[in-house]
């Protein structure tokens, strides 16, 4: 016979440790659940007599996590979003929809594409649905063996261990900058172009088969003057104001290009192709219903030139 062990915290306990890493202070924490000071600090002491050890001290009149409460702060966020997303499905399921694929893009967060592909796909599997995980841009991989995600699309092969990818297609890094640049116009660019220049980057650290690692690096050349936006489309704004310049997906920025928002040249005379692939869990099923919108975005891209690109 076994012992049942009952958790100690409660939903929310769980909610009053993100509240207050998010929050910063009790008082912020407590407008955001929607209580008082002093009936979280109650919740606070409670959380701490039912567990026997102390989750937070103060350090200068402000609360500070203890290493138990910090490490329950991290697995109260992933059991809470668990949570969410089990009640989303289940709501979703109520309303007529059979299963639930979560999908990211790594790095990007340009989803112009997605109409178009909702469509090809409710053609095919209307008892899908299809939901956007902004969050998975900075680490698509990890969320997808996580479960935070069901599809990540991502540049180059995943394939490695527990991830398997489905290719999708290929695409080209471009230079963009403002249609009145000196460099707009140029059929291509080098890295000796960008010495000058204010360039700006979504991430600090080279990214294999990208522009630091294909173009920078080998030459041995760099911009003097760097500045680091992480999101891709705001990037795209700072340039389009004549901000500086940067190195993007074609993909990611067409609707720009199309508009006359922003001018842009490959990179080198041979350009710097790229190729997209769905990722996968190799654990899944044969008929999950990941792999089933990973074979038709498969299919849309092999059908649709230019899908991505919103062509």
């Amino acid at each position: 016979m076994y012992a049942t062990i009952r958790p100690s915290l409660e939903v929310r306990h769980l909610r009053m440790l993100v509240a207050i890493a998010e929050a910063g202070s009790v008082s912020d924490a407590a407008d955001a659940l929607a209580v008082t000071p002093s009936a979280l600090t109650h919740r606070i002491r409670e959380a701490e007599r039912r567990l026997g050890l102390a989750l937070y001290s103060r350090v200068r009149g402000r609360l500070r996590p203890t290493p138990a409460g910090e490490g329950l702060r991290q697995a109260a966020e992933r059991l809470l979003a668990d949570l969410d997303r089990a009640e989303a499905d289940a709501r979703a399921v109520s309303g007529g929809v059979s299963h639930v694929v979560r999908l990211g893009i790594g790095f990007y967060t340009a989803y112009h594409w997605l109409p178009q592909f909702l469509r090809r796909l409710s053609g095919v599997a209307p008892d899908v649905q299809v939901e956007i995980v902004a969050d998975a841009a900075r680490r698509p991989l990890d969320m997808l063996l996580e479960g935070g995600i069901d599809v990540a699309i991502v540049s180059g092969d995943p394939t490695g261990t527990g991830v398997e990818g489905v290719r999708l297609f290929t695409d080209e890094l471009v230079a963009i900058m403002t249609p009145g640049h000196a460099l707009a116009g140029r059929a291509h660019i080098v890295a000796e172009d960008l010495v000058d220049e204010d360039y700006i980057t979504y991430s600090r650290t080279a990214m294999p088969g990208h522009e630091y690692d294909r173009l920078m690096r080998p030459a041995n050349v760099y911009p003097r003057r760097w500045a680091s936006v992480e999101l891709p489309e705001a990037i795209a704004e700072l340039v389009s104001a004549g901000f500086g310049v940067s190195i993007l997906a074609h993909w990611a920025v067409a609707p720009h290009i199309r508009w006359g928002r922003l001018a842009h040249a490959r990179v080198t005379a041979d350009g710097l192709p790229i190729e997209w692939y769905a990722a996968l869990r190799a654990a899944d099923d044969a008929a999950a219903p990941a792999r089933a919108v990973a074979r038709v975005l498969a299919e849309w891209c092999r059908d649709v030139p230019d899908a991505f690109a919103g062509a």
